[in-house]
């Protein structure tokens, strides 16, 4: 269900008083610290612990020993969660207020089937094996899927409605395909069923290094779309006297969005509920004002999924849960229950 802004909620994107803006930053600042504290147990906690000493070792002093190797390997996995969990989290906020639609995720406009859909693509008719391959037609596929949606939802006349139908549409014949491949192929369904879930376990700096670019261009442009999507959700008309162009706006938006998911879901897999959950909760207490929303997302959306990394390496340790499955299980509950507090907090 699409919803607006109310007119009390829409007058919290002026200017925020000092002591508020002081608050909301001092906010931020424990946001980072309690992000550096996750990435530091990220790379403690695993089948083999490490204290805090091995850690600091293997970082800053690699003379090659069995801890030094681990901590290097469980940082590849770190820094890959920092950057997809970061990813997610932007693109979902971005989405949310592209749409005006507070459930918003990757998903809804067909970026994740899209991805899925060029990796089996990939496996079953071009022999692709390694992730390096699946990188690459995996965000090839997320940037046509987008590419899509933005022409069958009107292209220069886009509307939230019309996005969000295509999205769903394509989502679903894609789905479909991807079912039908799958069923035919035992192999691409035994590669694709740890692709799916979503996984930090195959980290390395390859992967990283290839997303990198992507990752920071659709940073860069996402965060300096906080004040064009602020002036659109006063309604398109008070955007247009704001001297907000819509068209360049949401056909941006919908870029940076589909880089970020793109290269995101390319490294680890469709990983679900990141992007939706956690704008959702930023603003309950930020409010709407995207200039504070992108930053807060971008830094505790990796929080939530490095923690979910963490919690299924402890329950099933020495073996794990791959962190797709822990978000999922994390999220659903916590999202019912937000959407059915009093006070749900509304784009």
């Amino acid at each position: 269900m699409l919803v607006d802004s109310p007119p009390e909620q829409r007058a919290e994107t002026a200017p925020a008083p000092p002591t508020r803006r002081a608050i909301r930053a001092f906010g931020l600042l424990v946001s980072v610290v309690i992000l550096v504290l996750v990435a530091l147990a990220s790379i403690a906690i695993g089948a083999k612990a490490l204290s805090m000493g091995q850690v600091w070792h293997g970082l800053f002093q690699d003379s090659g020993t069995y801890g030094d190797v681990v901590v290097a390997d469980r940082l590849s996995r770190t820094v890959l969660g920092l950057l997809a969990g970061a990813a997610l989290g932007l693109s979902g906020a971005v989405l949310q207020a592209l749409t005006r639609n507070p459930l918003a995720d990757p998903g809804l406009l067909g970026i994740n089937a899209g991805a899925s859909a060029a990796v089996v693509t990939a496996i079953t008719f071009f022999g692709v094996t390694s992730l390096s391959g699946y990188v690459w037609f995996a965000f090839a596929g997320a940037a046509a899927v987008g590419a899509l949606v933005w022409f069958l939802g009107g292209s220069r006349g886009a509307t939230p409605v019309r996005l969000a139908l295509a999205g769903t549409a394509i989502s679903a014949a894609l789905y479909g395909y991807l079912q039908a491949v799958m069923i035919m192929d035992d192999a691409a369904l035994a590669r694709m069923r740890f692709w799916t879930v979503g996984s930090l376990a195959s980290a390395s700096n390859a992967a990283i290094l290839q997303v990198l670019p992507f990752l920071a261009v659709g940073t860069v442009l996402a965060l300096t779309l906080a004040r064009p999507l602020n002036a659109m959700e006063m309604g398109d008309d008070t955007a247009k006297a704001l001297g907000a162009n819509l068209n360049r706006t949401r056909a941006l938006a919908m870029l940076s969005a589909t880089v970020l998911c793109g290269a995101a879901t390319a490294a680890c897999g469709p990983i679900v509920f990141v992007g939706l959950m956690v704008p959702h909760v930023v603003r309950s207490f930020t409010g709407p004002d995207l200039r504070w929303i992108l930053p807060y997302a971008t830094i505790l959306s990796p929080v939530l999924l490095l923690g979910a990394d963490v919690i299924g390496r402890v329950v099933a340790r020495p073996a794990e849960l791959q962190v797709g499955i822990i978000t999922a299980i994390i999220g659903g509950p916590v999202f019912i229950y937000l959407v059915r507090r009093r006070r749900t907090a509304q784009l």
